[in-house]
């Protein structure tokens, strides 16, 4: 069992359950899913652009990506129809709390003049979205084979109902929000 996942049952659900006053205990909210997703304009003129966004995604989450592609197409932005411009990926279970525990404890305190993460990023239901501007925060992306440094969307999806529960949720997981 992962470490992350090891708080969640041991300190984080009891936190919830007393502050909260859950009387059930599947009202608790939990991470559900977690989904990083990049793309890129540059994929519009050069197609082998994806591939190299597929490989760093890959690398950092540990599972192969889904080709985003576009879904109608736009004359003024030289976008076609089913025209490949980034990669997705989903995580579940252990790989999602391996990932997040990366992201907390090794790749978010890389970033340079980190005070923390906005809490403006909830969605109004529990979840949570993360901009990064760099792929070369995570300790899996080897600087030198990089060719452009790009960002990429971090969406972290709860069953917490209020933004207060998700705020709570990932603040005992030990995600460093802004004071």
């Amino acid at each position: 069992m992962s470490r992350l996942k090891d708080l969640y049952l041991k300190e984080t659900v009891p936190a919830l359950k007393t502050k909260f006053g859950y009387s059930n205990v599947h009202k608790i909210p939990k991470i559900e899913k977690i989904v990083v997703n990049c793309c890129s304009k540059d994929a519009v003129v050069n197609g082998k652009v994806v591939d190299a966004i597929m490989a760093d995604i890959s690398a950092i989450t540990g599972q192969k990506p889904v080709v985003a592609r576009a879904k109608k197409s736009i004359a003024s932005f030289k976008v076609r129809q089913g025209m490949p411009l980034g990669a997705s990926v989903t995580l579940r279970g252990e790989k999602m709390y391996e990932f997040l525990d990366r992201l907390i404890s090794i790749s978010l305190p890389r970033v340079r003049d980190f005070r923390g993460v906005s809490s403006k990023g909830f969605d109004g239901k529990g979840n949570y979205t993360l901009g990064l501007k760099e792929q070369i925060i995570f300790s899996e992306i080897n600087y030198d084979k990089v060719d452009k440094v790009r960002g990429m969307g971090i969406s972290i999806v709860t069953t917490a109902t209020t933004n207060e529960e998700g705020r709570e949720l990932l603040t005992l997981l030990g995600m460093p929000f802004r004071k």
